[in-house]
């Protein structure tokens, strides 16, 4: 199931406007594709308030890169074409805001290291000189015990003892020290926000965007140096640009080297929280809409019978090799950990408001198959965003437009099936088949009185 609900909410239907947050998780590239399928596909079934019109953006690493656009009124459709050309408000997304090479660290650290190492050497050289005059002092006692008594014990005392006494006590160079960060760098991609801003007529400023938008928007990275979560907005951390928030919290550790801003440096916000839904509900949030698009695939490993829901076709995911594993295993780890927090705020009492988490269904296999980092499978992993969300939707129409009235948002059906026609017209995508709907409920319902 591709939905969660949490109702805690109390009395009839307000009727009116309740302070709604969208909470947007990590995902890296393919996963930001994917969640712009995704909110394109909720935002159709919305009538009047729709996802640019809501009181609070919530964002860390792909989800980031989407809260702002979202929170300056830039609609999913839009989003949808700035990723595949045809946008003529903001540019294009290129492979090159992504895969920026750390060219400055790939030069510098090995050239850094070739001269330590160079000079490393005849100062050892001149230590090992000026230490022989002393030699006899320091090791003579040892020597003399071993010569009244020739035995191993004696011999490794003063062995330790000469080696102690030439050793080098200089630092030696480490190689391991001057690997770069990370392979690639993201200031490309805060350049490319920074511009987008700019050509939209909004601040690159928490306050001064919230303001002329009438909205919240809070993003989330990790400081490298102390392992804290650092939350960026307007009555939080303001010291840097929503750009540079951005740059902090999209920094993916391997893959991008830390983001270094006023003398600190950050890493991807998905670090230490999966989705920050913990802010949103501190901001005053009556509705939290969640969106995270990494989950653990439910593989159904049995050889002797080939369940077509099954990504390995009957056979356990380890044998397709390590990428399955490590995929699967960073799924878990992030799913496992939004799912400790939605059991926390389903029994904690001082929380009572509606959650919604929507996420990929645990079959969902054309979406766990595709690499996490291939900018090039962005129109793949968009209209994968867009069916599911739409499938999960049309599953759960009555549940989830019983939680939306109730805060004074409203759902069509008849709207909705007509915005995917011309989307599919537009992209070229071909209507998915007609599958089974399950009547199961939604996996998690905590309902108050």
């Amino acid at each position: 199931m591709g939905l969660t609900l949490i109702r805690k909410s109390r009395g009839p239907a307000k009727g009116s406007r309740s302070h709604v947050a969208l909470v947007l998780a990590g995902g890296a590239v393919t996963g930001g594709a994917f969640k712009v399928g995704g909110i394109k596909a909720l935002e159709d079934y919305l009538v009047g308030r729709g996802l640019c019109d809501l009181d609070t953006y919530v964002g860390l690493s792909a989800g980031a890169v989407l809260a702002v656009p979202l929170a300056g009124g830039i609609t999913p459709s839009e989003m949808i074409r700035v990723l595949d050309g045809s946008s003529e408000k903001l540019d294009q997304l290129k492979p090159i805001d992504f895969y920026n090479p750390n060219f400055s660290e790939f030069i510098s650290k090995p050239a850094r290291f070739a001269v330590d190492a160079l000079s490393y050497l005849p100062g050892v050289s001149l230590d090992l000189i000026r230490s022989l005059p002393g030699l006899p002092e320091s090791a003579g006692s040892a020597f003399r015990r071993f010569i009244r008594n020739p035995g191993y014990t004696e011999f490794e005392s003063l062995a330790l003892r000469v080696i102690e006494h030439v050793s080098p006590t200089r630092e030696r160079p480490s190689i391991t020290d001057q690997f770069p960060s990370g392979i690639f760098e993201n200031s490309s991609l805060e350049r490319w926000l920074r511009k987008s801003l700019d050509l939209l007529g909004l601040p690159n400023d928490f306050g001064a965007f919230g303001r002329q938008r009438g909205s919240s928007l809070y993003l989330s990275a990790c400081e490298l140096d102390t392992a804290e979560r650092v939350i960026f907005g307007a009555d939080e951390n303001s010291e840097v640009t929503i750009s540079q928030a951005v740059q902090a919290s999209t920094a993916l550790p391997i893959f991008y080297k830390p983001a270094r801003l006023n003398g600190i440096d950050y890493v991807d916000g998905g670090v230490r929280n999966t989705a920050n839904i913990d802010v949103a509900i501190e901001k005053g949030a009556d509705l939290i809409i969640c969106y995270n698009p990494f989950r653990p695939f439910l593989n159904r490993a049995n050889p002797e019978v080939r369940d077509p829901e099954s990504f390995a076709k009957g056979a356990h995911l380890a044998d397709r090799g390590l990428k399955l594993v490590l995929n699967q295993t960073f799924r878990t780890l992030l799913h496992s950990r939004l799912q400790l927090a939605l059991q926390h705020y389903a029994s904690d009492r001082g929380f009572q408001g509606d959650i919604i988490l929507l996420e990929p269904e645990e079959h969902d296999a054309d979406f766990f198959a595709l690499n996490p980092m291939a900018f090039w499978h962005r129109s793949e992993a968009m209209q994968n965003g867009f069916e599911s969300v739409r499938s999960t939707v049309e599953e759960n129409f009555d549940a989830l437009d019983e939680v939306l009235s109730h805060h004074g948002l409203k759902m069509s059906r008849k709207v909705a099936r007509e915005q995917a026609r011309i989307l599919r017209e537009e992209q070229g995508w071909a209507s998915p088949r007609r599958r089974q709907v399950r009547r199961e409920a939604p996996s998690l319902r905590a309902v108050g009185s």
